[in-house]
């Protein structure tokens, strides 16, 4: 008789606490997209200074995360995520309240030492916690993830229609929601903590496997956030047209991470999955660039960029969990340190070159750069050989029949 796959869906309270967290805290970075052509106009600052919102904020989550796993493996995960919800909490009402961009830029920064400390301990709480194994934690993860960032776009659309003060008002009230359900509902007994030493984090950079996967991923979220932070400026919306523009974006990241990332691995490799979208991603990035003056074919670029986005976060975090025998916390923490560094750079980048050429000239950097990102894993397939070995008929059908399995 075999036994039903558990679902995804059915989790302990603590992990559905911490996955709403997780959603409320990555509706932060697409919550500013609608509004920074509306930023731009009340504080009178030029498309440079405006992106620097997302430097500021990803630059310090990049460098925050080198030291989250020190952090939390002295207090504990719930100590480390409450104290990341709170600061975002106070930042993010710091930034509604700022009356210059550079007050702005400087409560973004903040915000992101907060959404550092929460983002990485988060994921090691639901890998931790959550029933039927990594795989289906991870799928959940990208799951919040896709939703976060598809609703952040809408629901700063719909409140930046208000003010361009409006959506961080919006994000202080459902962080204090998180961190109350947070602070109620993670209940039990930690897992005996095991200090990891300051060091470990750099030192976890030097692991070929995940060195190659942290520069691809710091090159991939060049193209990522051209994407996201620059499109704003040349699709010429008001915030609500951004907003759902992003909304569709996120929403195709958020499908394609959850239920086709995972169809994709059972029949590739990881290291194949990445060489193939990669690729394509690079091929909607030079559309983009080319057909930037038509609203419409813009759309569907970003659009269509989501769905290849979505595949790519889920295999990145799965290959990235499975490339070294370092506690998780520390691979999360030495990788997405890199990828977000890459983020931090793209959108003042973005800015300077439609400055000084145009608007197409960001997307084809873009593409440049995600074409790099491949070479890289192409480069050090070697050192990733060890990622494929179980493609895994077994993980990776594991979390496709937990997600498609019976739900009786």
């Amino acid at each position: 008789m075999n036994t039903p796959a558990p679902s995804v869906w059915r989790q302990p309270a603590q992990v559905w606490a911490v996955a709403f967290a997780c959603v409320v805290a990555f509706m932060g970075i697409g919550l500013v997209d609608p509004i920074l052509p509306a930023i731009a106009d009340s504080l009178q600052a030029s498309p440079f200074e405006t992106e620097l919102l997302f430097t500021s904020y990803l630059a310090v989550t990049g460098l925050a995360m080198l030291v989250t796993s020190w952090i939390s493996s002295r207090i504990g995960a719930k100590k480390t995520l409450l104290i990341g919800l709170a600061l975002i909490v106070v930042f993010a009402l710091l930034c509604a309240l700022s009356g210059s961009v550079d007050a702005v830029i400087g409560f973004r920064a903040g915000w992101g030492l907060g959404n550092a400390l929460f983002i990485s301990t988060a994921l090691a709480t639901i890998v931790g916690a959550a029933s039927g194994g990594s795989a289906a934690a991870i799928i959940l993860y990208e799951a919040a993830l896709g939703l976060g960032i598809a609703i952040g776009p809408l629901l700063g659309g719909l409140l930046g229609e208000q003010s361009w003060r409006a959506p961080f008002f919006g994000v202080v009230v459902l962080m204090a929601i998180a961190f109350l359900a947070v602070l109620l509902l993670l209940r039990g007994p930690e897992e005996k903590r095991t200090p990891v030493p300051f060091s470990a984090p750099f030192t976890a950079l030097r692991r070929p496997a995940l060195a190659v996967l942290a520069v691809a991923a710091f090159f991939y979220n060049i193209g990522f956030f051209i994407l996201l932070a620059f499109s704003p400026f040349p699709l010429g919306f008001g915030a609500m047209g951004i907003g759902f523009t992003f909304f569709g974006w996120g929403l195709a990241l958020a499908i394609t991470s959850v239920w086709v990332a995972p169809l994709l691995m059972r029949r590739m490799s990881r290291t194949r999955v990445i060489l193939t979208v990669l690729p394509l991603l690079a091929v909607d990035l030079i559309v983009a660039g080319l057909l930037v003056d038509s609203a419409a074919a813009l759309v569907v670029c970003i659009v269509v960029g989501g769905l290849l986005l979505g595949i790519m976060n889920t295999v990145l975090t799965e290959a990235v969990m499975e490339a070294t025998d370092l506690p998780r916390s520390v691979a999360s923490s030495a990788y997405s340190s890199v990828r977000f560094l890459g983020g931090a750079i793209a959108p003042p980048l973005a800015a300077a070159l439609w400055h000084a050429f145009s608007a197409t000239v960001p997307y084809l950097v873009a593409a440049i750069a995600v074409l790099v990102a491949a070479l890289t894993v192409f480069l050090g397939r070697r050192v990733l050989s060890h990622i494929d070995d179980e493609p895994d008929d077994a993980a990776v059908e594991d979390a496709e029949a937990i997600l498609m399995g019976d739900a009786a």
